[in-house]
């Protein structure tokens, strides 16, 4: 490896003969494995060395290595820090600190397992409860173990406390207190906690419909279409991206969980597996999105073992599991001004679009995934355009 990154033989010697050879060694080749190029390469080399000198005898004697040794190692040279962890964690040499282990763990795992065997529930919607759970039992204060203790009063306190002096959402409080009802409820079947405790939780009224489901107009979807125009690498693969949110309204976990597999080209239609209902959906693929993808295939796709479609286009070559940063920030470029500048918002210009053409909810909730046709109602709430032209008729001498 080194013969391969340089050439003089003081450098040579000096790479060979320093501490921890065979680890420095390994985890080069790792990184080689991981599409590093040379240059890259070249420049880690010498930060390795300097990180397994700062080492000393700790690092060669094959111990684990505290996170706050390393820390005060590199404390001189602080921009070698974060090498230093990723190192030893490749050679399971870094002595994590171990998490404190929360008294409510059994319970909230058999909470899990329920929501799982008994309720069918999406690892989602099971991951997304439990910590809805350890969260407000930690606000609770509560360290004995026991749930006994907890009472309405507490909890209503709580919510209360959430919604005026913390600044969280309505909707965002009920759906606390939608988690917790269900966990209660689980526990008042094992006798952990009172009788009819959670028939007591009450959260925040919610209006229905009250807030809307607002995107970016069409126009302002063209315009951030126009961003990944080029023939820059990270444009093209984001224009792939964009064009599967904004033209089919996927999410955003649909997108990146996309695979090669999933594309049928010869029939010109692609696979998406549903979020929440975990159901296989079929689209046609369009021209515009399939030569998007074809280009991101043929000129900027790495080559790699991973079977999802869109990677990282830098080393460590991995799948993308995080969309929101890519689209979030070539929205706010454009000073467009939406609600929230994620991925959902080109799913909710989508239906928007969808809705203006004409489109009846049926066909847009088929489109969108929906399984619950007042999910899509709602989207007739925000066509202001067909609403204006509904009530801008003319009464004659009505009035």
């Amino acid at each position: 490896m080194f013969d391969q990154l340089f050439r003089h033989p003081a450098s040579l010697a000096r790479y060979r003969t320093g501490p921890m050879l065979k680890e420095r060694l390994a985890y080069l080749m790792h990184l080689a494995g991981q599409n590093y190029c040379r240059s890259s390469l070249r420049k880690l080399a010498p930060d390795l060395l300097a990180i397994a000198k700062m080492l000393g005898a700790t690092g060669s004697l094959g111990k684990a290595v505290a996170l706050d040794a390393v820390k005060r190692k590199t404390a001189q040279r602080r921009h070698l820090y974060p090498l230093a962890l990723r190192w030893l964690r490749f050679l399971d040499r870094l002595q994590q600190r171990h998490a404190p282990v929360s008294p409510y763990a059994k319970k909230i795992r058999a909470f899990a397992d329920h929501m799982e065997r008994d309720q069918g529930l999406s690892p989602a919607t099971i991951c997304g409860r439990c910590w809805f759970v350890a969260r407000f039992l930690n606000r609770l204060n509560a360290k004995s173990g026991t749930l006994r203790r907890i009472t309405p009063n507490r909890i209503d306190v709580s919510l209360q406390e959430m919604l005026d002096s913390q600044g969280y959402a309505r909707t965002t409080v009920q759906t606390w207190a939608q988690s917790l009802r269900a966990f209660f409820r689980f526990a008042e079947t094992h006798g952990w906690c009172r009788k009819g405790l959670a028939a007591c939780i009450r959260g925040p009224r919610v209006f229905s419909q009250a807030s809307l489901p607002l995107g970016p107009s069409w126009d302002d979807v063209r315009r951030l279409l126009a961003t990944t125009e080029g023939d820059q690498p990270h444009n093209i693969r984001a224009r792939a991206i964009l064009m599967l949110l904004a033209t089919h309204g996927l999410r955003a976990g649909e997108v990146s969980r996309l695979r090669l597999e999933d594309i049928d080209w010869e029939r010109e239609v692609f696979s998406v597996v549903a979020s929440k209902t975990k159901r296989v959906r079929n689209y046609p693929l369009t021209r515009s999105v399939g030569d998007a993808i074809l280009r991101y295939l043929r000129e900027v796709r790495p080559c790699s073992s991973h079977r999802q479609l869109f990677l990282s286009l830098k080393p460590p070559i991995r799948p993308i599991n995080s969309l929101w940063s890519l689209v979030a920030r070539r929205l706010r470029s454009l000073q467009v001004t939406v609600p929230h500048y994620g991925p959902h918002a080109l799913r909710h210009a989508c239906a928007g679009r969808l809705l203006a053409s004409g489109l009846s909810l049926k066909e847009i909730g088929d489109q969108l995934g929906h399984t619950d046709p007042d999910t899509t109602r709602i989207y007739a709430k925000v066509d202001f355009a067909s609403l204006r032209e509904v009530a801008d008729f003319d009464l004659g001498g009505v009035l």
